[in-house]
């Protein structure tokens, strides 16, 4: 063993528990609390730069001292008790180290650092210096000598390598086998490189520094091997450790022996108790070994606890608490019983406890019991009307629901009593005669024993079969229902508030977006991270066999495509007559959902398939009006905002024009999300006034009311401008009705008529869409048709485009218009025109006309009348065939129009009494104008012009 001079160098702690030996690369974590390694290390780099051009710090030696071990005897130096490493002094440290390089610096950007240290030989640590901001220490190094100084040391390095590859070989054999925990095992690619490198080694002090590293020793056994410089006390020392890991290793192996083979791998086990066993481990590639699944399963060690068969017990106690269906129940028991037989660490043991754990968790016969009751449909139509204002269609559909359960409910109440009784009756005794009759029959003689029998073997009269009662019992089959509106007007909301009516459990399940049809119906248990469908981890989530379903956005399931087709998927969860016996992939056993209500919600028809929208009860869910948001905003909206923004009753008053003021001018839609959010901008400007009131000491100042004023200062300018009925009237000005696209709202449209002098063109402005412009058309023909007829030329062949041209417009041109509503005003507006005589600005009309001048029905018809009203409108002409529409329109705007049924624009005109007359103004006096009566109807002086 060589050695050198004293030297002073830098010197690393290592942690507690870390000991590096020369040959041997070691990863040091820094952490943000050794600030001296930080400072060591910068010395480092000052000295690789100022030693050599190219700043290698590896070329930089450093010292690495573990700390010391109290085991180890009196004469070594004790540790210190959670020292900082740069306190700690020369009795803290091992008296031995290890002189090393510092090969490289990874950083992991949380302000911790790795070092990567190879150590390069043994050192003697003969004094610590701490007087630096990291440690420094006086000492000696020690270099191996590389030749094999005598034969009993060269036979110590065989028997190490020997020794070092056995351990490799049953390392190796040792991972093809299940093991207990923290058993060591070697990859194959890993073992054969760990050979191939003992193989070659030549010196031993490094190949038993090498295997001391790697063997499985306590701290204070590597001290010592650190401590030993003979190289063969070193070689001997490692030896030791070597053997006792190698019995350990086999000792703890149980592998399963093969007796059938031709070239069997036999491995001696060791012990002299287990001598005569030999354990054979044979190749897959020989050809006398058995085929795949020949040999039982390999066990592994047994378990030191029941925890694995106490959790199987626990499985086994939830499939049977959950009351499986018999088909259920016979494919559970069959995998319970594979699930038994296979080890925790195989893989299929976590698939088949999965499967058993879903179909433990379906409530299969589970139920949510419903609020049924005297008082079940009052209490259900409070709750929807407190939650929804409006939407009766939807709201009787519901309570209809509820009735029909309601008496299914009755009448199994019924029947349970009978069949109660019946099964009461059916095992009382036989009847006192029947004994009677048998007494006689045994003292008679044999001839009357038959009759007394078949007498006492007579059912009881009047005792219905328990069959035929059992049969009678209703059967709830939930409607599917699919509300269809835009967005905003309170479906989601709805479905849940049918919930809270019902009393049973909501879930919501979103599809919009949904491509793979896989989704629906679950996974195949063949696939890797197999799971179910929404529909029944829906059911797990509730924990009933009757919850709400709301299946959301049904309009965006995706179409066909390569992952199936979704929309074809939702066909059987959909279809009354098959969803008794739903099929998931996953599961693979019938479902029955007819038990859940289904409510699906659409913003449009257009995207669902035929079949399936057949499946479903179609609700139609039109936009709220303006006096429907007024009630809801008033009701709804404005207290719920004034809690969330933390405000009081009494701190804020709204108006009820302030409120018509919002919805006019600030918001034009079909639901209520932009009201509700507008009105809590409003609520959060009035929240600031009070809190800046309030802190400076002034809240006598903060006034709660708000004005219409108030709006443009919180809310800014005004979105959307509202049309108002004109004041005065002139020739070709006529006011049409129209209901935006949006839904919800409606208002009145200018129609405005100019001619000039031309060729007979007609000139159209005003972002009219196609219908639009085919209308205007329309009109102008059936006007130039029967121009005569109207008193408006001279004779029946006269022109009245001649030497004229037409110039139709609408007001606002920025806003695209279209929709065959405005005929009937076309042909009125040019009528005004041609003649010369104004309409009254408070009639507005909509309608549309055919070539025979009839008016058809149009749609929209409650909107455009509550916006009439809102614009002063005072009489409405409606085409007769909406008169079915008008029965729905609110009390208040019957009132406050006169609303006009008409059939045809024409001479002949057809009031809403029937009456024919040969004038225009049949529809509004029924007198004939040709027997020049005077009319008193307050529209006669305006009209009368028209006519001929």
């Amino acid at each position: 063993m060589a050695r050198t001079h004293p030297t002073t160098l830098p010197l690393i702690a290592l942690p507690r528990g870390t000991v590096l030996l020369p040959g041997v690369v070691q990863r040091i974590v820094v952490s943000s609390t050794r600030a001296d390694i930080a400072s060591l290390l910068a010395v480092v780099y000052t000295l690789a730069a100022s030693k050599n051009p190219n700043g290698r710090i590896d070329t930089i030696p450093i010292a690495c001292v573990p700390f010391s071990a109290p085991s180890l005897g009196p004469d070594d130096p004790p540790s210190t008790k959670n020292g900082e490493p740069t306190k700690v002094s020369k009795s803290d440290l091992f008296l031995w180290g290890v002189g090393a390089k510092i090969s490289g610096v990874e950083g992991r950007g949380t302000g911790e650092f790795t070092l990567l240290v190879e150590g390069v030989s043994r050192l003697r640590v003969d004094k610590v210096f701490s007087d630096k901001a990291y440690l420094e220490a006086r000492v000696v190094t020690f270099q191996d000598d590389s030749s094999l100084s005598s034969t009993a040391l060269e036979e110590a390095f065989q028997e190490l390598k020997l020794l070092s590859r056995q351990l490799v070989s049953l390392l190796k054999v040792s991972s093809m086998f299940t093991r207990p925990g923290g058993s060591p095992s070697l990859s194959p690619l890993l073992a054969r490189r760990l050979d191939i490198f003992i193989a070659k080694q030549t010196q031993p002090g490094a190949l038993a520094d090498f295997m001391a590293n790697i063997l499985d020793c306590t701290y204070e056994e590597k001290l010592q091997v650190l401590s030993l410089l003979d190289v063969k006390q070193r070689v001997a020392k490692v030896i030791e450790l070597l053997d006792r890991q190698y019995r350990d290793i086999k000792n703890n192996m149980q592998i399963t022996t093969v007796t059938a083979t031709t070239i069997p791998i036999v491995i001696d086990s060791g012990s002299p108790d287990n001598s005569n066993i030999k354990t054979m481990i044979v190749p897959r590639n020989m050809p006398n070994f058995p085929p795949s699944g020949a040999f039982p399963p390999f066990r592994g060690p047994p378990p030191n606890d029941n925890a694995e068969e106490s959790e199987l017990d626990d499985l086994q106690k939830r499939l049977e608490a959950a009351k499986l269906s018999p088909e259920a129940a016979k494919v559970a028991s069959r995998e319970m019983k594979r699930l038994r037989k296979i080890q925790p660490a195989q893989a299929e043991h976590a698939v088949i406890r999965a499967y058993l754990e879903t179909l433990a968790d379906i409530p299969w016969s589970a139920t949510t019991n419903d609020r049924l009751g005297p008082q079940t449909l009052n209490a259900a139509r409070k709750q929807l009307d407190n939650d929804h204002y409006g939407l009766e269609k939807v709201k009787k559909r519901l309570l209809e629901y509820l009735a029909v359960l309601r008496l299914k409910q009755s009448i199994n109440d019924d029947l349970d009593a009978q069949i109660k009784r019946a099964e009461e009756q059916a095992k009382t005794p036989a009847p006192v005669e029947g004994v009677k009759a048998e007494t006689a029959g045994s003292t008679a003689g044999p001839a009357a024993g038959p009759v007394a029998g078949s007498a006492a073997e007579k059912p009881i009269p009047n005792n219905p079969s328990l069959e035929v009662l059992q049969g009678k019992r209703m059967v709830d089959k939930s409607p599917i229902l699919l509300l269809v509106g835009p967005p905003g007007v309170g479906k989601t909301s709805l479905a849940r508030s049918v919930a809270t009516a019902l009393g049973r459990k909501f879930h919501r399940i979103s599809l919009g977006g949904v491509r793979d049809e896989a989704e629906i119906r679950g996974h195949r248990r063949t696939y890797v991270a197999a799971m179910p469908g929404l529909i029944v981890q829906g059911l797990k989530k509730v924990g009933v066999a009757n919850p709400v379903f709301l299946l959301d956005e049904i309009d965006k399931v995706g179409g066909s495509n390569n992952h199936g087709d979704p929309s074809a998927a939702m066909l059987e969860v959909l279809d009354p007559e098959q969803n008794h016996a739903f099929s998931d992939h996953y599961v693979g056993i019938p479902i029955d959902l007819s038990k859940v209500l289904f409510i699906a919600t659409a913003n449009s028809l257009d995207t669902i398939p035929p079949p399936l929208l057949d499946r479903m009860e179609t609700i139609y869910i039109p936009g709220y009006t303006t006096l429907e948001k007024k009630h809801i905003a008033t009701d709804h909206l404005i207290p719920k905002q004034i809690r969330i923004n933390a405000l009081g009753d009494d701190q804020v008053v709204f108006p009820q024009e302030v409120v018509s003021k919002i919805i006019d001018s600030y918001t034009r839609e079909a639901g209520v999300r932009n009201l509700e959010r507008e009105i809590s901008s409003v609520l959060r400007g009035k929240a600031v006034e009070y809190a800046d009131a309030k802190d400076g000491g002034r809240p006598e100042t903060y006034n709660p009311k708000l004005t219409v004023e108030d709006l443009e200062r919180f809310l800014g300018t005004e979105k959307f401008e509202e049309e108002i009925a004109e004041k005065t009237s002139r020739p070709g000005i006529v006011t049409g009705l129209v209901a935006y696209s949006s839904g919800g709202n409606g208002s009145i449209l200018f129609i405005e008529v100019a001619d000039m002098p031309g060729k007979g063109t007609l000139q159209l402005t005003g972002k009219l869409g196609d219908v639009l412009k085919e209308s205007v058309e329309v009109a102008l023909t059936w006007v130039k048709a029967h121009a005569f007829e109207l008193g408006l030329t001279q004779n029946p062949a006269e022109n009245i485009m001649k030497d004229r041209s037409i110039h139709v417009h609408c007001p606002s041109g920025s806003i695209p218009k279209d929709g065959p509503s405005s005929g009937i005003a076309q042909a009125i507006a040019l009528i005004s025109l041609f003649s010369g005589k104004a309409v009254p600005p408070t009639m507005a009309m909509t309608g549309e006309i055919s070539l025979r001048g009839r008016v058809t029905a149009v749609g929209g018809i409650k909107e455009k009348l509550i916006g009439a009203l809102r614009a002063g409108v005072k009489t409405v002409l409606l085409p007769a065939q909406n008169r079915k529409d008008v029965k729905d329109l609110p009390q208040e705007v019957k009132d406050g129009l006169e609303i006009i049924h008409v059939r045809y624009v024409s001479s002949r005109l057809v009031s809403d009494r029937g009456i024919p007359s040969f004038s225009f103004l049949c529809a509004l006096c029924h007198v004939p104008l040709c027997s020049r009566v005077s009319c008193q109807h307050p529209l006669f002086p305006v009209l009368s012009t028209l006519a001929s």
